[in-house]
């Protein structure tokens, strides 16, 4: 029996973090060029929660200027409680958890350490692979 494959295979490895003092701007800005959702912060090298675009775009309100993003830092829109997960912890139970809970992004440690992202992208990509291995592909141009 095939097992379950674990979020090391799946996470985006390696991924960039912001400090929480970082201005917001520099973190949207960042985001934008990287074409990512979601950033771990970090304080003095240690992991400490993780933002993302929609928690930003919360903060700044509905005209994104009310505060003025020059006057706000990462801290003022991050969440501190992220949810953590290990390198070998199951991508099954990672994503029931992250369904159940409505969240975008697990982020992935090793040894304490950040060392990767795990999104609902990979999450989706998992299960394309897998539907494709059991049940081949699938492609066409077949209008619903």
């Amino acid at each position: 029996m095939k097992r379950v494959p674990t979020v090391k295979s799946a996470m985006t490895p390696f991924p960039y973090s912001v400090g929480i003092n970082a201005p917001i701007a520099e973190a949207q800005e960042f985001m934008r060029e990287h074409k990512i959702r979601h950033l771990p912060v970090t304080e003095d090298g240690t992991l400490i929660g993780v933002v993302s675009d929609r928690d930003i775009k919360l903060l700044l309100g509905p005209d994104f200027g009310n505060p003025a993003p020059g006057e706000l830092v990462v801290g003022d829109a991050m969440v501190e409680e992220a949810y953590v997960v290990d390198f070998s912890a199951s991508v099954q139970s990672v994503a029931s958890h992250m369904a159940e809970h409505r969240l975008g992004s697990a982020l992935v440690t090793k040894n304490g350490k950040l060392a990767g992202v795990f999104t609902s992208t990979d999450a989706c990509r998992v299960l394309a692979e897998y539907l494709e291995a059991q049940f081949g592909s699938n492609d066409s141009d077949a209008a619903a």
